[in-house]
């Protein structure tokens, strides 16, 4: 069990599946206190809830549409109603919501693509530091960003990549203006993992050729997401680090 993990309060978006699900899990085994974020997935996030709390943490549920600021407002202020402070944000709800080329994007989807990836992460860090600074005593931030932030999408997921573009970049440059609050902010970088995120929007066949391009020759799963999250919320085991961006891609991509 990693120490300090124990009793921080962890909000993560978009927490009910996936990379979020399984990060949420593992702050429970190191009993972290989770609020586990969703939006229309209810019986999956009161599972994950179930979970932590069976791995030895504690959790509660939030439901909210993280494209509407107001809700990004409101799901840190209710984390810190329920459980007396945040310590560590992880902004990770997201989705390419449709794969389109260029001529087929329009102010719609633009919007829908950017608010849900973008907009919701920059609202969502604003509350916590803001909480974080009432608090007096630092914190971390750690957003999901994408491999295809770095090569530029595949398969009509531009827009997407772009909106992960804005999520590597806000990164560094929050990172900088915030380490006077002592609140460091990284980001963890999934290549291919096996998700519902690629069970909607990715076929067999563009899954095995991403494949190909991946030295380890498998895809990933959302645990192996998992340990890149504790370690950068871990004042023991990375408190030197921020602004950076840790690729969790099987070697697909490097630095």
């Amino acid at each position: 069990m990693i120490e300090d993990l124990k009793s921080k309060v962890i909000l993560i978006t978009g927490a009910s599946t996936g990379i979020g699900a399984a990060a949420a899990v593992a702050f429970g085994r190191n009993k972290a206190k989770v609020v586990v974020h969703y939006n229309s997935s209810e019986p999956e996030a009161n599972n994950v809830a179930k979970q932590v709390i069976e791995a030895g943490g504690e959790a509660i549920i939030m439901q909210g549409d993280v494209r509407d600021s107001k809700v990004c407002k409101q799901l840190v202020s209710d984390t810190v109603k329920h459980f007396g402070e945040i310590n560590v944000l992880i902004n990770n709800a997201g989705g390419l919501i449709k794969r389109r080329g260029v001529e087929e994007i329009d102010d719609s989807l633009f919007a829908e693509v950017v608010d849900l990836n973008s907009k919701s992460a920059l609202m969502t860090t604003g509350a916590a530091v803001m909480a974080m600074r009432r608090q007096g005593k630092g914190g971390g931030i750690i957003n999901v960003t994408s491999i295809a932030a770095r090569h530029g999408g595949a398969g009509g997921s531009v827009l997407y990549a772009s909106s992960k573009g804005f999520i590597s970049t806000m990164t560094r440059g929050f990172a900088k203006e915030l380490v006077k609050d002592k609140i460091r902010v990284n980001a963890v970088s999934p290549g291919v993992i096996v998700t519902p995120f690629h069970d909607r929007y990715s076929t067999p066949e563009l899954l095995e050729n991403f494949r190909t391009t991946i030295p380890m020759d498998r895809l990933g799963d959302s645990d192996e997401c998992a340990g890149a999250f504790l370690f950068l919320a871990s004042e023991e085991l990375s408190s030197y680090i921020t602004g950076q961006i840790m690729e969790v891609n099987g070697g697909q991509l490097m630095p």
